[in-house]
């Protein structure tokens, strides 16, 4: 453990953490949850391994993997607003009740019904701050979830996405606060961490990198400018194999060389620039990330404090033909997470075991001493944290139903207008496999073997030979449904 992490730490560091690792862990210790938006696991170079592009560069993040847990197959949910819910309550989207939207941007939730783990833990006697993208209605939780918080409401932009936000501080009107807010969300985090504490904190840190559009700081506008990017082998239809409405489904444009673009106009862009257009965003959340941990060191809590790093969701770039999340495939919703703590974490690890953004609620609470204050559709990941090749025989499920929650999902098959621009989806991984059921009547299924083919271009439910394994994979679709007591297992459609 000390020789993983020497070349990081100062002299006076050093002794402190000597000091700490005599006395053992502590019992409630720290969290710095840092939650980015967008981002696939592509885009750090602890994941080389994995695909991630070979010329990313991110010290920093590599920094919190070589020094703790990398999970290679953490799944978001399959959009920003679901995604956050699920985080904040411990359940995949057919639990959460008492949220209801009427756009992407508008909605609002009943915090007397769909509860949140914060507050929680500050009863508990945590100080809990939230700093950055809120994205669930205008109650943002001050003063219940949050003894602490620096809100930006995506519905609020002035100019674009990235500069010069409009930001509630503590509850307060909201004011426009100057400069680019990576950079501003690490300041207003660097503030914190800095603060007096009398007791163990919990700051969600919610950056809005690396949500198109690709506003990329000026430092790093020449970053990358000759990286090659490949174009993905079925970014354009057909494809085979794959249900009948990605047989169409689009969001690239061909230009006459064959070179996919994306957007309209002048702002059109071509794939590898696009690509390096939004690894540009992520350089800006390492260099947060290494003042984060330069303040943790010098304050003396970098060992008392567990550090996760995750998104809401991956991002594909051509694949499948997607340009956004959403899709069910690895390349869309697949995402980074890491978690560092001496004593807790081990170190320098790699986890291969699927697990979910559901899954952080039961480990926070876990890590922070709290029992579960509702039954949670997530699993505490503290074995697998001490013990990365520990027995875990357990699927994970993942959602998408678009803008809906709760019961609205028991239909299985919405209207047209409840949809979206894809038919909802359910998936499940287990071990080297993923299993797509699309919630539409008399439509395929697929079935990936993600270590062999992780780009999921064959599909093995259309292979014969994979009958019994296919069979195996509907039994544990129907078994998770029923033990997360989704309402929607009496109305599934059969599939073709």
């Amino acid at each position: 453990m000390i020789r993983c992490r020497r070349r990081f730490l100062s002299v006076a560091a050093w002794l402190a953490f000597a000091v700490a690792a005599m006395a053992g862990p502590a019992s409630r210790p720290n969290i710095l949850f840092i939650y980015t938006d967008d981002q696939s696991y592509r885009t750090l170079g602890c994941y080389r391994d994995q695909g991630a592009w070979p010329w990313v560069r991110t010290p920093n993040i590599d920094r919190l993997a070589a020094d703790g847990v990398r999970f290679t197959s953490a799944y978001g949910a399959s959009w920003c607003t679901p995604s956050r819910a699920c985080v904040l309550t411990g359940l995949l989207p057919h639990g959460i009740q008492g949220v209801t939207l009427t756009g992407i941007v508008k909605g609002s939730y009943d915090p007397q019904v769909c509860r949140h783990w914060p507050a929680e833990l500050r009863k508990a006697g945590y100080h809990t701050a939230m700093i950055g993208k809120w994205h669930l209605g205008p109650d943002a939780g001050h003063g219940r979830n949050w003894d602490h918080s620096v809100v930006w409401d995506q519905r609020d932009i002035k100019g674009d996405w990235y500069n010069d936000q409009i930001l509630s501080i503590d509850g307060a009107p909201k004011a426009v606060v100057p400069g680019y807010s990576t950079d501003v969300y690490t300041r207003f985090a660097e503030d914190y961490l800095r603060r007096k504490h009398d007791r163990p904190w919990m700051l969600w840190l919610c950056y809005n990198a690396t949500h198109l559009p690709n506003t990329v700081h000026p430092r790093h506008k020449e970053q990358y400018k000759d990286a090659e990017a490949p174009v993905p082998p079925d970014v354009f239809p057909p494809r085979p194999g794959k249900p009948a409405h990605m047989q169409t489904w689009c969001q690239w444009t061909k230009r006459d060389d064959g070179m996919p673009l994306h957007g309209k106009g002048k702002r059109q862009q071509p794939l590898p620039e696009m690509v390096r257009g939004y690894n540009r965003l992520v350089s800006a959340l390492d260099e947060g990330v290494g003042k984060l941990l330069k303040t943790l060191e010098e304050t003396g809590q970098l060992d008392n404090t567990l550090i996760v790093y995750t998104s809401d969701q991956g991002f594909a770039w051509g694949e499948h033909g997607f340009a956004w999340k959403v899709g069910g495939y690895d390349a869309c919703i697949k995402a980074p997470m890491i978690f560092r703590l001496p004593g807790w974490v081990a170190c320098g690890s790699v986890c291969k075991q699927p697990v979910t953004i559901v899954d952080l609620a039961p480990t926070l609470l876990g890590v922070a001493g709290v029992k579960l204050p509702w039954t949670m559709h997530g699993r505490d990941l503290r074995p697998l944290l001490k013990d990365p090749a520990a027995a875990w025989d357990r699927s994970v499920m993942m959602e998408h139903f678009y803008l809906k929650f709760g019961e609205q999902t028991d239909c299985a098959v919405p209207a047209k207008a409840d949809q979206g621009p894809l038919p909802w989806w359910i998936s499940l991984r287990q071990g080297r496999h993923k299993y797509i059921r699309t919630l539409a009547e008399n439509e395929i299924e697929e079935l990936y073997d993600i270590e062999a083919d992780p780009e999921e271009l064959t599909n093995l439910a259309l292979i014969p030979e994979h009958r019994t394994l296919l069979e195996g994979f509907r039994a544990r679709l129907l078994a998770e449904l029923k033990r997360t007591n989704a309402g929607l297992l009496k109305n599934l459609p059969m599939p073709k």
